[in-house]
């Protein structure tokens, strides 16, 4: 008989008063993610009006960026938390920080307290995600998990599409300070439904062995896939952002339609986001996490290869824009289920450290973005990506699991 990963947390699991289902945990997980999500999103479309009202230069608010990505090197030392004493508290550890920063600037709205709250929001929002999605792994099946994963992960596109056009109404009506307060309230309130919603859960005996990031490192080391699974993460985000990071300027140069093509640009990559999730969710629990993989890394080779050739004219740079970010969408997404299940009893702190190293790469890739294009031009990146795409195939060669997250030709840890 099948059963829908939708089915009701066991009775046994639940300690809340009011049992709620997991379909609507994970609807409650999809909205939180949305929210978070804005802050996430809503600099870089934004960055020169938020220098404006702060009365700061472009290359201070773009530093923001760099700060804040420092939370995805802390996020390994904080989710073992979630091994430790749950998975409910890891959460509510995550909002918990990302009403600390929303309250923060509103009580101080300046610049040092802006990089604050920034900073608050990553770190917040990269202890949330991996601990919603170790809970869902504790309660999904995995030959059903990449699904539910996948249907949580559209939030990440659907900030973009209906929220980042309701901030830029925000800020054009009452400044670049009014989607605070909102975002002050909204995660006060998630945090109070995550505290009533979410049954609180004692880690089981595997579990507790992992305590500390120590320990946990000690499982996930001693696992040639899940280091495989960590680098192939860290390969394919350089592979995405070598490119990601100088594609607005590329445009611009080729064609000299900066608003235009820039415009358009925003919205193929949220609408590649969207398909990419959706494909997602409704095939890789089908045709198998690695082969998903697989098919994601080698279509972003062949774009990769392809968008020299396309780019020749903005309508086909836009479309290979399209295909570069859906197939990396599709991998991003079909990892996800992998990297929940390779190391059970480390669950949290092996997603801690694959957000470490999925910001490692963007950081990498960023680096060698400019230095590539400025020197060689863009085919170079492009060079570069199908490069760090072919080692991320490799890396997933080491990893082999069956259907139902059975490790082949090494010990389960």
């Amino acid at each position: 008989m099948s059963h829908s990963p939708f089915d009701p947390v066991s009775a046994s699991s639940i300690t809340a008063r009011r049992p709620v289902s997991l379909a609507g945990q994970v609807t409650l997980f999809g909205l939180s993610r949305f929210v978070f999500n804005i802050s996430l999103r809503m600099v870089y479309p934004f960055l020169a009006f938020f220098a404006r009202g702060l009365g700061v230069d472009l290359y201070a608010i773009s530093s923001v960026i760099t700060y804040r990505s420092l939370g995805g090197i802390l996020t390994p030392f904080i989710t073992p938390i979630a091994d430790r004493y749950g998975r409910k508290t890891g959460m509510l550890l995550g909002v918990g920080l990302f009403v600390l920063g929303s309250l923060a600037i509103l009580i101080w709205p300046v610049y040092p307290v802006f990089v604050l709250t920034l900073c608050l929001h990553s770190l917040g929002v990269f202890i949330f995600a991996p601990s919603i999605q170790a809970y869902i792994s504790d309660h999904v099946p995995y030959f059903q998990r990449g699904r539910v994963l996948a249907l949580v992960e559209i939030s990440w596109a659907a900030s973009f599409f209906a929220g980042i056009p309701l901030v830029g109404l925000l800020f054009e009506t009452y400044g670049w300070f009014a989607v605070f307060p909102i975002l002050a309230v909204l995660s006060i309130i998630v945090f109070v439904v995550v505290l009533s919603v979410v049954p609180a859960d004692a880690p089981d005996g595997a579990r507790g062995q992992a305590a500390s990031l120590l320990d946990g490192a000690r499982q996930i080391v001693a696992s040639k896939a899940a280091v495989a699974a960590l680098l192939m993460g860290l390969l394919y985000n350089i592979a995405n952002d070598v490119f990601g990071v100088v594609f607005g300027v590329w445009l611009e140069d080729s064609f000299g339609l900066k608003i235009a093509a820039l415009g358009a640009a925003s919205a193929v990559i949220g609408i590649a986001e969207l398909g990419g999730e959706s494909l997602t969710a409704g095939w890789v629990d089908r045709i198998g996490k690695q082969r998903a993989i697989f098919i994601g890394l080698t279509a972003n080779c062949l774009v990769s290869l392809a968008l020299p050739f396309l780019g020749r004219s903005l309508p086909g740079a836009l479309v290979g824009l399209f295909l570069f970010y859906i197939s990396y969408e599709i991998t991003v997404v079909s990892s996800m289920p992998i990297v929940t299940e390779i190391v059970p009893g480390a669950r949290a702190t092996m997603l801690g450290l694959n957000v470490a190293a999925l910001s490692a790469g963007r950081g990498v890739g960023a680096f060698l973005s400019a230095r590539l294009f400025t020197s060689f031009g863009i085919w170079a990146n492009l060079l570069a990506a199908l490069l760090f795409d072919v080692l991320a195939i490799a890396a997933l060669s080491q990893i082999r699991m069956d259907a139902h997250g059975q490790q082949t030709g090494e010990k389960p840890v």
